[in-house]
């Protein structure tokens, strides 16, 4: 398979937008008039005037549509991809190409086991943790929550084998790069988890911290255009087109023209979430400033699905993650997210000076500690939390995410001699940037508590227990903060030789550092809810034939739980499989 360099060919992409975007579906004469479409138009197939057909359309080109294309066309089916943008891949491009798959048969080749009710158990407990009842049916989950566990258990390991069966994908397992670690699940601690590890799976060709995601997307590409899948580049989807309330078409616009498409078996959506639409993130989340999904993640199966009928599921889900507020500002696009915090004598406080959560953990649960509601206050008292760290922060860990490795060019950084000067010049800063962030402003008492935060946390450095929230205490806050802490080459500061790799006393004589971060994303994960095949639910609960979903677009299978390193790209890849063989083996 041809790697993906980074500079991927437009132009061959775009000239499989002319002559040859025929290849592999049947083009019907004409051209659809060149107006704006409907979400749903109800017609009959035979009196429709359609300008090419398919059995599959999918939509989108991330990993959940192209998955869901490879086993269409692998089933047989003839296929056509829609894709909006000009360059194909989606978010997954801008991934690290990880999945976590349960079960999967690098686990049984290791001697170990991942059995079926544990790990249910595990993802029903950390996805719905206010129903898990483990001597309950289902386990306390609804029975619509249960069977998204249960296919995505049963399933994702068949994906895998699949894609390498017929070709399309080949994973290994995933050890952290350059440490050669296999990671533990982002909730390893909880009991329920017996096989924290061995989950992660990456590309067998082209893993790596900045490359994996490039990678998957191209070569996922490359297999369906060696098959003669069209790919219609530039396409940017506007509607369903129904038949007695079967989905047999899908409407487009391009270069102001409206082109339809005919879809003899199914419309597979897997267009990415709503990250990028300011007036659905402002609906739907308790808050997105940034996020680094694609720039087409703009919720646009939202609405074609609410039209076509379609029941909504959570809307308010997220995959979280911290960004540097002031980078946020000038581009709600960030180039990454703060998924890991580096340093050890750092801390997280908010606005009274008090730290709020294990800065260590995951950054999808990290994220979720910005939203509590103080009723006393009637405030967001962690809208904003200050990341607060000293010189030998700094210093070992520059070039780290938000610290550059040479401070005059990280512009968010606010400096200070000591805890009252910095206050004062977090005080004035949060003035500067009124005009975005409400009445949000530090506390009269911010500087007396910080203070005492930061005794108090140099006091559990020195005994090696943070006695608050358990930093360092499991595997993964160790594992995890060696890999995304690497120190620097000019570091001047001693190695960590206290007893917990993950906290060292912060010097309070000074400079102190903070930068202000605000929650996140790397994408949306709200939408219309599906059925264990992949099927879109209608109003009444009952599938929407010939309409799927798949991947960020629609409600997540697992709530709002990140299970592990590749708890995204999972779900799309085995919904998109699932959604891509059930659409192919069902009746016209």
């Amino acid at each position: 398979m041809k790697k993906n360099d980074g500079n991927v060919s437009l132009s061959r992409r775009r000239a499989l937008m002319g002559a040859g975007v025929a290849a592999g579906a049947a083009a019907l004469p004409g051209a659809a008039a060149a107006s704006a479409a409907s979400a749903v138009s109800a017609v009959s197939a035979k009196s429709q005037r359609w300008d090419m057909e398919a059995d599959v359309v999918c939509v989108g080109s991330g990993a959940a549509a192209c998955t869901a294309g490879i086993t269409a066309a692998a089933l047989g089916a003839r296929v056509v991809m829609v894709e909006k943008m000009p360059m194909c891949g989606g978010t997954t491009n801008k991934s690290g190409g990880i999945v976590w798959i349960p079960n999967n048969r690098f686990i049984a080749a290791n001697g170990k086991q991942d059995k079926r009710e544990d790990c249910l158990r595990y993802m029903a407990r950390y996805a719905y943790p206010e129903h898990y009842s483990p001597e309950s049916k289902n386990l306390g989950l609804t029975e619509h929550a249960y069977q998204m566990l249960e296919a995505f258990y049963d399933n994702g390991a068949k994906m895998v084998d699949w894609m390498d069966q017929i070709g399309a994908f080949k994973f290994r397992e995933f050890k952290l790069w350059e440490i050669d670690i296999a990671p533990p699940d982002y909730a390893d601690h909880l009991p329920e988890n017996k096989r924290s590890t061995m989950r992660a799976l990456e590309p067998a060709i082209g893993a790596g911290p900045y490359t994996g995601g490039r990678a998957m997307a191209s070569q996922l590409e490359d297999w369906l255009r060696q098959k003669k899948v069209p790919f219609l580049m530039e396409h940017r989807a506007v509607g369903v087109v129904k038949e007695g309330g079967r989905v047999i078409g899908l409407e487009a616009m391009h270069n102001d023209k409206l082109v339809r498409i005919r879809a003899r078996k199914a419309v597979i959506f897997g267009t990415g979430g709503y990250a990028h639409n300011l007036e659905l993130s402002g609906l739907h989340q308790p808050g997105i400033y940034g996020t680094c999904a694609a720039l087409g993640s703009t919720g646009d199966f939202i609405p074609i699905a609410q039209a076509a009928g379609a029941r909504m599921g959570s809307l308010g889900t997220a995959w979280r993650a911290q960004v540097v507020l002031e980078q946020a500002l000038a581009n709600r696009a960030v180039p990454n997210t703060m998924e890991f915090v580096p340093g050890d004598s750092m801390i997280q406080v908010n606005k009274y000076g008090r730290r709020v959560v294990n800065e260590k953990r995951n950054y999808n649960d990290r994220t979720r500690a910005h939203f509590p509601f103080d009723p006393s206050n009637i405030e967001y008292p962690n809208q904003f939390l200050f990341m607060l760290f000293d010189e030998r922060t700094i210093n070992r860990y520059a070039g780290t995410r938000a610290i550059s490795a040479d401070k005059r060019e990280t512009p968010w950084l606010i400096e200070g001699a000591n805890v009252e000067e910095l206050a004062r010049n977090i005080a004035q800063r949060l003035e500067k940037l009124a005009a975005h962030i409400g009445s949000y402003r530090l506390d009269k008492n911010f500087a007396a508590n910080l203070t005492a935060t930061i005794e108090r946390y140099n006091r559990f450095a020195e005994n090696g227990r943070d006695e608050d929230f358990d930093r360092g205490l499991h595997d993964y806050d160790r594992i995890w903060q060696k890999f995304f802490s690497p120190v620097s080459k000019d570091s001047r500061f001693q190695n960590n030789d206290k007893p917990n790799p993950t906290l060292y006393p912060i010097d309070q004589k000074g400079p102190l550092y903070a930068i202000i971060l605000a929650p996140g994303s790397l994408d949306t994960s709200g939408g219309p809810a599906i059925n264990p095949n992949g099927q879109v639910l209608a109003a009444d609960g009952k599938p929407i034939p010939g309409l799927y979903g798949a991947g960020n677009c629609i409600a997540s299978p697992t709530g709002p739980a990140y299970m592990g390193a590749g708890g995204t790209i999972c779900l799309a890849m085995t919904f998109g499989y699932l959604a891509g063989r059930h659409a192919t083996e069902s009746k016209a």
